[in-house]
């Protein structure tokens, strides 16, 4: 349903939060290897997370990546979903097609809708805090 570079996104959001909460900043290679993703491949994703405000970057000795104190409990996986995918996953047909909508629907517009409407609730009401709180406990895992 998400892109490569957006599953590698949630999971690099949720490393970053982790490494925050503790006020600790990671470099590009720590959350590459992380997340199990090519450095370069981290960097464009990274750098999107950074322009769309999910991440702080700060250059230097100790510098690295983080998420804001102030932003960790309200930060929710839609902002980080649309920052790497944009809003089309809420918008788009399940077939692919340009010209399905309401008027004009595909065969499966009316399930996908319900689909796609419970999925946009579903990253509006779970923060990545929350998710990076379970690595925390061991209720989940990060890698494969």
């Amino acid at each position: 349903m998400f892109s490569k570079a957006c599953e590698y996104g949630i999971r690099a959001a949720i490393f970053i939060a982790c490494q925050s909460v503790q006020s600790r900043k990671v470099g590009l290679k720590e959350v590459a290897k992380e997340i199990d993703s090519p450095e370069s491949y981290t960097s464009k994703i990274l750098q999107k997370l950074v322009k769309n405000e999910v991440v702080l970057s700060e250059k230097g000795p100790t510098g690295g990546f983080s998420i804001e104190q102030s932003i960790l409990h309200d930060l929710n996986l839609e902002k980080v979903v649309v920052a790497i995918d944009g809003d089309q996953i809420f918008k788009g047909c399940g077939l692919g097609l340009k010209q399905c909508n309401a008027i004009k629907p595909c065969p499966l517009h009316d399930s996908f809708k319900e689909v796609r409407d419970k999925l946009q609730i579903l990253l509006q009401t779970t923060t990545v805090l929350e998710l990076a709180e379970k690595i925390e406990y061991g209720l989940g895992f990060l890698k494969r």
